[in-house]
């Protein structure tokens, strides 16, 4: 059994919709096919909801063209005998959106349950329609199986319910060949359309490979791997052919836009490999992602960056401040803030904390509140906040004992004129992690590049 997930660029034309095609028809073996809305259609979907509430009647325009590209593929990839069928299911997906859109505007609001609902359309669409293009396919619609619950105002999957019903669907092997839909779900309690986030087909492919113990789950995208920097600002940037799960995560959720971060953790509990693969170059290698360590290969895999990130910081004198960050970040994680950087102060027993700018303020609250106590005697002192920063990640095997590597790589920054705000303590055993100002990020990045990367070769 293999498991295969194709996104948006995969699936947003007919020459890429050929290039599935052909995919997964050579596959011999059962296969489950996970497939994102057509490239770019659930930002349109955004865009004509927030039209209609603004009382826009260009939205109509917005389903015309969701019209256009859907019924422009059936004519190219559709057998003709079938061409009748899913026209019709699709003009009655677009009827629906129509309607929704209509009363959007007739209330002049967009709730967030009403936005839901508004972009499964892409994936709604598009599953069904893939399911017609390759030949010997069953569609499966879901939501009938991917099931969320609400915590801190996000839709996250009950992995344990939706495991149950994904073997209850797709378990007795009744299918060559499935199709499903990524990102669309359904919430446990209220039976209302859901989401898993963006990224969230990803993810809907991890956890459906997990609960039928497949033999791999394979990413297809329109890159050749897992690459050693975002290739658009290092041309010298090459695929890294093996990496750890831990490697994975760690630049995943440091920045790197190749997998959705959550999508590794139902995998890696079941140590089913992932693997990387480029729908319009699928005979290259491409990254696999496993439990093992190659002790040959690159210490370093690769430098990811989260920009537009804040630095937040906190004096607090005469305590323990690995005790105090643990506190903070225990505190941000109970309240769904992600931290990219910890950073301790042993001189004044202060501490600093790397956050994404938007959830800055959420932040500060949630330190003010956990620390009240201790801000009101004075044993902490106000806490700070700068902005217009960028974290960067050097993430590799054993990174944390790679003491003279680290030196040398802010050493090569600081001779570069390139100011180092803050660096991470050793709380990752595989990431360096430096907050540099957002102006400086990508020059930051090309040293890092250059002084880890300038003499080796590409398929390490």
């Amino acid at each position: 059994m293999r498991v295969l997930k194709f996104g948006g660029t995969s699936v947003g034309t007919v020459r890429s919709l050929s290039n599935v095609k052909k995919i997964v028809e050579s596959i011999e073996e059962p296969c489950v096919v996970v497939v994102s809305a057509l490239g770019g259609l659930t930002d349109r979907l955004i865009a004509g909801a927030e039209m209609a509430r603004d009382g826009n009647a260009e939205y109509h325009r917005e389903v015309e063209t969701a019209r256009r590209r859907h019924l422009e593929i059936i004519e190219a990839l559709v057998s003709p005998p079938r061409r009748k069928d899913i026209t019709a299911r699709i003009e009655e997906l677009l009827a629906e959106l129509t309607r929704l859109y209509e009363g959007i505007a007739l209330l002049g609001d967009l709730t967030d349950r009403t936005l839901a609902q508004v972009v499964s359309f892409g994936e709604r669409m598009s599953s069904p329609l893939v399911a017609e293009i390759i030949e010997n396919a069953t569609y499966y619609h879901s939501p009938d199986f991917i099931r969320t619950e609400r915590w801190f105002n996000k839709n996250i999957a009950d992995t344990a319910l939706t495991d149950r019903l994904i073997k209850e669907t797709l378990g007795d092997g009744g299918f060559r060949r499935a199709v499903t839909g990524g990102f669309i779900s359904t919430d446990r309690d209220t039976g209302e359309i859901t989401n898993l986030g963006r990224g969230g087909s990803d993810y809907t492919a991890a956890l459906i490979a997990a609960a039928l113990g497949a033999r791999v789950l394979e990413i297809w995208t329109d890159v050749d791997g897992f690459m050693t920097a975002d290739p658009r600002l290092i041309p010298d940037a090459f695929v890294v052919r093996h990496m750890t799960f831990i490697e994975s995560m760690e630049l995943c959720t440091m920045g790197a836009k190749v997998i959705y971060p959550p999508t590794i953790y139902p995998v890696f509990h079941k140590n089913i490999p992932i693997r990387i693969l480029n729908t319009f170059n699928p005979e290259a290698e491409g990254t696999w992602i496993t439990d093992e360590h190659h002790g040959h290969a690159l210490v370093v895999k690769g430098i990811s960056a989260v920009r537009d990130t804040t630095l937040i910081s906190v004096q607090a004198q005469g305590r323990d401040s690995t005790d105090t960050a643990s506190r903070a970040v225990n505190a941000m994680a109970k309240n769904g803030v992600s931290v990219y950087l910890v950073n301790t102060h042993e001189r004044d027993a202060g501490f600093a904390f790397a956050v994404a700018a938007p959830e800055s303020g959420t932040a500060v609250k949630i330190l003010t509140d956990e620390f009240g106590p201790e801000l009101s005697r004075g044993e902490m002192e106000n806490i700070s906040v700068s902005y217009k920063l960028a974290t960067i990640a050097v993430v590799g095997e054993g990174m944390k004992k790679r003491r003279e590597m680290q030196e040398s790589l802010l050493r090569g920054l600081a001779a570069s004129g390139i100011r180092v705000l803050a660096t991470s303590d050793g709380t990752s055993d595989t990431t360096l992690a430096v907050v540099v100002p957002a102006d400086e990020a990508d020059r930051a990045i090309e040293t890092l590049h250059c002084l880890l990367f300038a003499d080796k070769t590409v398929g390490k």
